[in-house]
């Protein structure tokens, strides 16, 4: 009976005759060598990570809002009348009774398609002013103090729980009322208060990313606070800040037309998506095309906005798979 460590043991047959093959020396069975087609079939068993896609929706909301933004900046070539213009003999004219006006006319003969497209300038520029100066402040803000904690940490928040307990919309009718009613006035000070909204959603995701694996091995190898900062925790807090101004645009837009339709916003007769609708109140019974046009633009606007928003939020949330 041959011994246990007999180097025969590692010979045996390979052809089929029932023997097992063991290794030499161990007594243990080999593995049988692996073919092409066995490392084929243990790729195909291992599941492939599928991309999410934007789907449908956010397809047809990414195309309306390229037309709402590529219509206000090239609003003055576009083949439409003067947002001004009136034509007293086509006044309150339905929508698609004529090619001249395709969407009908206001009580002053104005065609509603120009004044909603030149109307668009005015809301895009308050909410992009607006989101531009909260978010690079409060994004800042809200990354130094979620990463840095301590007592800067303690003070910035306690002020930042102050600043939205207060009504923002008293204070910015408020600040309205003595400074002016200006572009200008109305985008600095909603993107003011804005800032601490930001600081909230920047902080939290700077420490929901600080505790992670790649930063505590960045701090491990000796790497610099400015660079764990900006090459390892920015990054990740950008995307999910971006998703969230994203729908932030969207409150700004309904915000400035809730001045407009209160009369608070620019002076007439520049158009404005709030201000069209609070033309078309005295015409509701005859005519409530007037008011009907622009709601639906800026309907269709905000709900683009937070379809896209919400895809992106779900794609670059940090708590997911991506990082």
């Amino acid at each position: 009976m041959p011994r246990p460590d007999d180097p025969t043991l590692g010979r045996g047959d390979a052809t089929g005759d029932g023997s097992t093959t063991v290794e030499p020396g161990t007594g243990v069975p080999a593995m049988p060598p692996q073919t092409p087609g066995d490392e084929r079939e243990a790729k195909k068993g291992k599941p492939k990570r599928r991309k999410q896609k934007l789907g449908l929706t956010a397809w047809i909301a990414l195309v309306w809002l390229a037309l709402v933004v590529l219509g206000a900046i090239f609003a003055d070539f576009l083949p439409i009348p003067l947002p001004n213009e009136t034509n007293v003999s086509a006044a309150r004219q339905a929508p698609f009774e004529g090619l001249d006006h395709l969407l009908g006319t206001d009580g002053l003969g104005r065609d509603l398609l120009s004044r909603s497209v030149f109307g668009a300038r005015v809301s895009l520029i308050v909410a992009f002013v607006a989101v531009a100066i909260g978010s690079t402040v409060g994004g800042v803000v809200g990354l130094l103090v979620g990463y840095f904690r301590g007592k800067a940490d303690t003070l910035v928040m306690g002020f930042v729980d102050v600043m939205l307990a207060f009504p923002g919309l008293v204070l910015l009718l408020t600040v309205i009322a003595f400074v002016g009613r200006s572009l200008t006035t109305i985008s600095l000070t909603i993107g003011l208060l804005s800032i601490p909204i930001y600081t909230r959603v920047s902080r939290a995701n700077t420490m929901a990313v600080a505790s992670r694996e790649f930063v505590m091995a960045a701090k491990a190898m000796g790497a610099k606070t400015s660079r764990i900062l900006f090459r390892e925790v920015a990054p990740n807090v950008i995307l999910p800040l971006s998703a969230y101004a994203l729908v932030t645009v969207g409150v700004i837009i309904v915000l400035e037309g809730a001045l407009s339709f209160l009369g608070l916003s620019i002076d007439q007769p520049t158009p404005t998506w709030g201000g069209i609708i609070n033309e078309g109140r005295r015409h509701l019974s005859v005519a409530p095309h007037i008011s009907a046009v622009p709601s639906a633009v800026m309907f269709l606007t905000v709900i683009s906005l937070n379809l896209v928003g919400d895809k992106l939020r779900t794609r670059f949330d940090v708590k997911g798979t991506n990082l």
